[in-house]
């Protein structure tokens, strides 16, 4: 028997205490029941003796004290999760929001997961192909690794989302994938342009989409992206399923930290954001990897927003600490008209070594890739003396570089939204580019692949 209570003592804002409460437990979910039969619904934030202090998840206003009463569920968030997840649309509390019918669950389970046992993790080692050169070739995504993309206000990381989302797979066919995407914290036309970019691609059937938007309560912004990792959790290692999870953006996640923090008068860190969100945020990325004696795996991909464009801000700091690398956007490469303006030099995989080569890419990748860094590196040297001397302080070797440079640029890394790369085009067109180059330059590539695959240019 659930116990009402009519012991709602005060409001302030989203906050509610009540008093005289027994065995309620942190994050516990509750329904307040107004006095005209409406229902609403709230989380334990703190409990002290028989004080509980619960947040709303709706609004406050209407509610009457004396008349009044909650009930404590005695659980907290759950997802009810079953395979036919997929291809459907749910809100940050996973109520679907697509018209469609009601899921019956397999099962209901708490969102609030464990991380990994690194005792049980097998190590990521096998190529997730993005169809995005920028990453397949040189800052390769590998299966159960955790990878964010650090972007900036206004740079066009959803775009790069919702094309990762639906052009992402694994090169064996036999395995099944899926994506789970959420959103936090978003706006009505972002929400409006990640679901029919889905939904006109036919990525949908294989999506499992969370929702939560910027006018939804901070509370539900903190569920939203453990609804999507607990689904991911279900489809990997219930169903067998290699997922692949987005989150964006966790920026906004870690702003709703704040916000409940600050709401809890707790003493705030580094720029107000709460002390545990190095744990919090690592409570949620952990939760991605691959399991020993599981067929299936989750990748995990959080996209965040710097503040002012600052790789030092608390949340990519925190993120970089936990993660396995980073790709960054860089305003720079957006104004020069690169899509998606991936900055390959400061972006980094910290497992793509473990991916690529004979039997997962190609033998010559590692190779290739190396070359493209070094040269690329040394064409932004070349140009930026150009900038500096003019160009007639060059060697014709450094104009070659700085050649190299610009057509890597316009051709390798700029590719558009809509170009799905398989990882054969994304070497070819790297062999093309070091083909600027003369043979004997090519000093991080074995010979025997520089005999097979150096395009010979034709005689004029």
């Amino acid at each position: 028997m659930i116990k009402e209570y009519r012991t709602i003592q005060e409001i302030a804002g989203p906050l509610m205490l009540v008093q005289n409460v027994e065995g309620v437990t942190y994050g516990e979910l509750a329904e307040i029941r107004l006095q005209n039969g409406e229902i609403r619904r709230c989380k334990v934030l703190e409990v002290e003796g028989d004080n509980a202090l619960v947040q709303l998840f709706e609004s406050s206003t209407g509610i009457n004290l004396a008349n009044s009463s909650v009930r404590f569920l005695g659980h907290g968030i759950e997802l009810g999760v079953s395979a036919d997840m997929l291809g459907r649309v749910f809100d940050g509390l996973g109520n679907p929001i697509d018209n469609g019918p009601e899921l019956l669950p397999d099962k209901r389970l708490d969102i609030n997961g464990l991380p990994m046992n690194p005792a049980a993790r097998a190590y990521p080692s096998e190529f997730i192909q993005t169809g995005v050169s920028a990453i397949d070739g040189l800052n390769t995504l590998v299966r159960g690794q955790k990878l964010p993309i650090f972007s900036g206000s206004g740079l066009p990381h959803a775009d790069l989302a919702a094309q990762i989302a639906r052009q992402a797979k694994v090169l064996d066919n036999s395995s099944q994938f899926a994506v789970v995407f959420a959103a936090v914290g978003i706006t009505f036309e972002e929400a409006d342009f990640f679901i029919n970019d889905f939904r006109r691609t036919g990525s949908i059937d294989r999506t499992v989409m969370f929702m939560n938007l910027a006018n939804d309560p901070a509370i539900e912004r903190i569920s939203t992206p453990r609804m999507a990792l607990t689904a991911a959790e279900y489809l990997a290692f219930d169903q067998g399923m290699h997922v692949l999870v987005i989150i964006t953006d966790i920026t906004n996640y870690a702003e709703a930290l704040r916000e409940v923090s600050a709401a809890r008068k707790e003493v705030p860190g580094r720029r107000g954001y709460p002390g545990y969100m190095y744990t919090d945020l690592a409570s949620m990325y952990e939760r991605a990897g691959r399991r020993e004696g599981c067929d299936g795996s989750i990748t995990l991909i959080p996209i965040l927003t710097m503040p002012e464009d600052d790789k030092t801000h608390p949340i990519p700091d925190l993120t970089g600490y936990i993660t396995e690398g980073q790709i960054i956007l860089s305003r720079d490469l957006y104004r020069k008209g690169l899509r998606p303006p991936v900055d390959v030099l400061p972006s980094l995989s910290r497992l793509k070594d473990k991916g690529i080569g004979e039997g997962k890419t190609r033998a010559d990748h590692s190779g290739v890739m190396n070359q493209l860094f070094a040269a690329y590196a040394r064409g932004k040297d070349a140009k930026e003396l150009m900038t500096i001397l003019g160009e007639a302080a060059l060697t014709d070797i450094d104009k070659l570089y700085a050649k190299f440079a610009d057509e890597f640029e316009n051709r390798y890394v700029s590719q558009g939204y809509d170009t799905n790369r398989s990882i054969e085009e994304t070497l070819s067109i790297g062999w093309e580019l070091l083909s600027i180059l003369p043979k004997n330059e090519l000093k991080r590539i074995k010979p025997q692949f520089i005999e097979k695959y150096f395009p010979e240019k034709s005689e004029e």
